[in-house]
């Protein structure tokens, strides 16, 4: 995609730094990645609870969750699941998450997000600390047993193709700032991002 040069950035006084300096938390984006049944919509909405919680008895945190499902409803109604609209997905999806970071927002975004170049270009986006990879790493077989939606059934009836870890791959995150074990509870994993996020001072 080529910008025209007749389009230039309009810088505004109010600024990510002005907008943090009136909350107890830092802009930046969770990213949720792993495969379909691995539990990482389920995950990202109970921290998004947790944070709700917290907020009600500490300083606001201000957040909103991204779900690859329900952008496909509206966003992203208009792609399919090549490779090319995978990728046209997650641009897009990058793009969101950016400006709600600039807004000073704490972004969960729970997308299957297969190839590891489209995650590297949505980190390349975003300053250092501010994108953090949340890795979901359950295991294929307990991800078609659970099979929520009937997704897998499908795709080894031959009903949908290019489904991830089927017949399309999924590449697994290389360095993720969290690597979390997906057959352990929403509970235990929940706490173990909200202890990263305490220690790396993304929330106070």
């Amino acid at each position: 995609m080529v910008i025209s040069n007749d389009i230039v950035w309009h810088p505004h006084k109010i600024g990510l730094n002005e907008r943090e300096s009136q909350q107890a938390h830092k802009g930046c984006v969770l990213w949720f990645t792993g495969l379909s049944g691995s539990g990482k919509s389920t995950l990202a909405d109970a921290l998004e609870q947790a944070l709700y919680q917290y907020s009600q008895k500490h300083s606001p945190i201000h957040s909103y969750l991204l779900d690859g499902d329900n952008l496909r409803h509206g966003l992203c109604n208009d792609l399919g699941f090549s490779a090319e609209d995978r990728h046209e997905n997650i641009r897009r999806v990058g793009e969101v998450a950016k400006l709600m970071v600039d807004a000073g927002l704490l972004v969960l975004t729970a997308f299957i997000s297969p190839y590891q170049k489209d995650r590297q270009q949505v980190r390349d986006r975003f300053e250092q600390g501010r994108f953090i990879e949340i890795f979901v790493d359950t295991p294929l077989s307990i991800c078609e047993a659970r099979d929520p939606k009937g997704l897998y059934q499908k795709a080894r009836r031959g009903e949908i193709t290019q489904f991830s870890g089927i017949d399309s791959p999924y590449e697994q995150p290389i360095d993720p700032e969290l690597h979390l074990d997906g057959t352990l509870s929403i509970s235990e994993l929940t706490q173990q991002i909200l202890a990263y996020l305490r220690q790396n001072q993304i929330y106070r």
